[in-house]
């Protein structure tokens, strides 16, 4: 395969909202250049991009795919991504390791909700951006609509390069970067290139001069040129939107028709030309605060963006090259855990083809194969001590399930699926709560969830149940109470026997010691989840020997770990054992730790006990339109709003909500919205379960235990 130098090697993304073209973009770029001998179609089910199983019964790319293609001795790397948010994980990935992101847009739509949100991630990383409006001969297109859409959601910075014009029914694009205008077939292709209509003139010179000003805008000598000659040739407005493609001030805006083949040769001539190479992109940044600089020279440096598994080859790794350049069977250091790794396959993928190279250089993008300690945000370096570049962070899980095999004997098989499927997608989070003995399913919504479990019956051959999640309460009292137990059991020889009283109270911090006993100890245990236990030692006169303390300790600690309402863990208590009795023969540990169970729960019992419930604190991030429906469906879920703020035209609010009223919030949300907010949940504590809610929950709780 050919070998390009790092100038000639440009890294782009495609992006945008479900059905806007990507796929068919990119697969009419592969025949543009020449790489393809006939177009596939994503109705036809034979695109590059979209090969999956999974993609061809959707319709739809559901993974970010991989592949390229060559231009005017430039290559290209596309990586080809799925429109809708629920697979957000793999847009964040691929725009991490992109040089230009390049954004769909439908001229029949116009920016959509899914624009916006993946605009948002753009936005955040400050990425070079070119934005293509796509479907210009569709019959419902309106291309200045759409350019209107835009420039809402970007501003002015979203400048035309081209516009689309029809003569006598034939489809024309105007270039007012070239001041040119191209002419195209019934079926597309290689475009006539004409002048521009004497009727188009005044519209396409006035787009010129804007965009000569823009990109003189970008660099003292281009404005100095600029005021010089009251314009700029062709290669001074390149270099000029280059420039402020850099600084993430100019989003050029190009026109297609991705599926008749019209405009993405001049699209490619563009990339080629003008958009940013990974050499002119700034240092990557590690985590011990150094930078990478995307040179030839000096150390190798390679960044893990994707992992995925396919049954006849294993893992596969994809990787962008940040530094230096890799060679076959390069040894190389993983510098998050230490390991070597030895790349035997050197790959260039386009979808599910593997093209083999001897290297690849500074910027470009590869794969390889059965790597044994390497995963998604690792760095591969040939320094053990060389850096590691900082790790995509991912967005949380808006939907959590616990997932179990149907059958029982698939639960070890579906624990490796599980992580498998984790360490292709980080955004499906796994995890085991011990408290509740679930494994949890954290995903990006219902559509998420649908696809792992399609991927658990179709390539692990498991099925699986998906259940909400139970709920981590917790018990604790809200009164003093006493209570005795007296444990004999006499079974010829020694028997048992012990006599145990005991003083149950709230515990909270700097409450002052108890009064009316004589405390001859203290012990103050913070509980693995949550609050303390204080035990005193009240003891006068030597009714109970102090080696059996322990045991009645532990023994209310039993108790603790399984209350007696829910079977929940108990918090915040204090306890006082003051009196008893024991027997000279039978008193024995065992005799102690039950008398002191029972009696600190019918304690417990008697203590007005109560329930309290975890909650989250939820950041809300709604536009101002949608801020009431959001509001209004808050109250409905118990939530306290601790405040709104301003954020880049959007409300941000800030609440306490109990975290089971969060079970299917991101679906209700999602809905309200139309997907435009989102949100984040931090563990905010545990508060008092309303007495109705915890009413139920109690006649739940004995239909369970009968």
């Amino acid at each position: 395969m050919k070998v390009f130098d790092n100038k000639h090697i440009k890294n782009v993304v495609f992006v945008g909202a479900h059905r806007t073209g990507k796929t068919t973009l990119a697969e009419t770029m592969l025949f543009e250049a020449g790489l393809l001998n006939r177009r596939g179609t994503v109705e036809q089910k034979n695109t590059v991009s979209d090969y999956h199983d999974l993609e061809q019964e959707r319709g739809a790319s559901v993974f970010a795919t991989p592949l390229h293609t060559e231009w005017r001795n430039y290559k290209i790397n596309i990586i080809d991504t799925p429109g809708l948010d629920d697979f957000i994980g793999e847009i964040i990935s691929s725009i991490r390791v992109a040089d230009t992101i390049v954004t769909l847009i439908g001229a029949d739509q116009g920016v959509e909700v899914g624009t916006e949100i993946i605009w948002n991630y753009i936005d955040k990383y400050h990425k070079p951006t070119v934005f293509v409006i796509n479907k210009i001969d569709h019959e419902k297109a309106k291309f200045d609509v759409a350019l209107q859409s835009l420039q809402q959601l970007v501003g002015k910075n979203a400048i035309p390069i081209q516009y689309p014009h029809t003569i006598d029914g034939a489809q024309c694009i105007i270039d007012v970067l070239k001041m040119k205008m191209y002419k195209f077939g019934p079926e597309g292709g290689k475009p006539e290139k004409l002048p521009i209509p004497e009727s188009e003139l005044d519209k396409a010179n006035y787009l010129h001069n804007e965009l000569v000003e823009k990109a003189a805008e970008n660099d003292e000598s281009l404005m100095e040129l600029f005021f010089e000659k009251g314009t700029l040739n062709e290669d001074e407005l390149r270099q000029g939107i280059k420039i402020g493609m850099l600084n993430h001030e100019v989003f050029p805006v190009f026109c297609v028709s991705a599926l008749n083949d019209m405009g993405s040769g001049r699209l490619m001539g563009f990339i080629d030309n003008v958009a940013p190479a990974a050499t002119e992109l700034k240092a990557e940044q590690t985590i011990e605060g150094e930078l990478i600089e995307p040179k030839l020279e000096g150390n190798t440096s390679l960044f893990v963006f994707k992992t995925l598994y396919q049954s006849n080859l294993g893992q596969i790794t994809f990787f962008k090259v940040k530094s230096g350049e890799v060679n076959l069977n390069d040894k190389l250091y993983n510098t998050r855990t230490g390991e070597s790794e030895v790349l035997n396959q050197l790959y260039v993928m386009d979808g599910k083809t593997r093209h083999a190279v001897q290297k690849l250089t500074v910027g470009d993008i590869g794969a390889t194969t059965k790597l044994k300690y390497t995963d998604t945000n690792d760095t591969l370096a040939s320094k053990a001590e060389c850096g590691t570049i900082k790790p995509i962070k991912f967005p949380q899980p808006r939907l959590t399930r616990a997932v179990s095999a149907v059958n029982s004997s698939d639960d070890e098989k579906l624990s490796e699926a599980l992580k498998k499927i984790h360490s292709q997608d980080l955004t499906a989070d796994i995890s085991y709560s011990h408290e509740t003995k679930e494994t949890l399913l954290g995903t990006q919504g219902e559509l998420h969830l649908a696809i792992i479990n399609w991927i658990l019956i179709n390539e692990y051959g498991i099925e699986a149940k998906f259940e909400d999640p139970k709920i981590s309460y917790r018990e604790t009292i809200q009164r003093s109470s006493t209570a005795s137990y007296r444990h004999k059991k006499q079974s010829g020889g020694s028997g048992q026997f012990g006599e145990v009283h005991l003083k149950i109270e709230p515990w909270f911090e700097g409450m002052p010691e108890p009064e009316g006993f004589s405390i001859r100890g203290k012990e103050e245990v913070d509980l693995s989840w949550g609050g303390k236990l204080v035990f005193y030692n009240c003891i006068v006169g030597g009714v109970i020997d102090a080696r059996y303390l322990p045991s009645i300790m532990k023994g209310i600690m039993e108790v603790m770990e399984s209350g007696p309402l829910t079977k929940s863990y108990i918090r915040d208590v204090r306890v006082m054992v003051y009196d008893g009795k024991m027997h000279a023969v039978d008193s024995n540990d065992i005799s102690f730790k039950l008398a002191g169970a029972y009696a600190f729960k019918q304690a417990f019992l008697n203590a007005n006990p109560k329930l309290l419930e975890p909650t989250d604190k939820v950041s809300i991030r709604v536009p101002e339109s949608l801020v009431g429906n959001v509001m209004t469906e808050l109250q409905s879920r118990r939530a306290i709003i601790q405040g709104i703020e301003s954020e880049g035209g959007m409300q941000v609010l800030n609440c306490i909500i109990p975290t089971v009223e969060l079970t299917d919030f991101s679906t209700q949300l999602r809905s309200l919205t139309q997907g435009r907010a989102t949100y984040t949940t931090t563990f905010e504590g545990y508060s008092a379960v309303p007495s109705h809610i915890q009413s139920k929950l109690l006649e739940k709780s004995e239909l369970e235990t009968v």
